[in-house]
This record gives structure tokens, sequence and C-alpha cells, in this order.
């Protein structure tokens, strides 16, 4: 599968991917995925979560979790 495109998002990468990766890896809603952000200090509502889960979230599932060194770590 080709690169994932993150063309267009106002968030790093690293953060679309992580969120996306604990949407699929934990059974969580996407409400709650918009709780642990606001935590963090990432302000996004919950239906940009679920189209972030369905614009990246086939392609993770389909070779895995995105590498780790794209990761970024977001701090306020």
């Amino acid at each position: 599968m080709g690169e994932v495109s993150y063309k267009g998002p106002r968030f790093p990468a690293g953060i679309i991917a992580h969120w996306v990766w604990l949407y699929h890896r934990f059974p969580l809603s996407f409400g709650e995925v918009e709780e642990l952000m606001l935590v963090r200090g990432v302000i996004v509502c919950d239906e940009t979560i679920r189209q972030w889960c369905a614009k990246f979230g086939p392609e993770y599932a389909s070779c895995g979790y995105p590498d780790p060194s794209a990761m970024t770590r977001h701090s306020k």
C-alpha cells in the first residue's frame, strides 16, 4: 500500500495517527477519544475524529501501526 496522505488536516500526521490508532486499538467511542485529546490540550470534535478514522483507519488496518518515528508528542 502507498503512503497515507495527510494533506489538508491542520494537525500533524503523528497526532492524527496516534488518535486513530487509539480508536481502533481500544474499545473507545469517538467522544471518549475527543475527551482524551482535550485532556492533553488538543481541541477537536468527535466528528473530526470519525472522519480521520474513516479516511486513515483502513490504511492502518491493512499495514499495521504507522512507523513509530512518525509519532510526535503534542504538549501545550
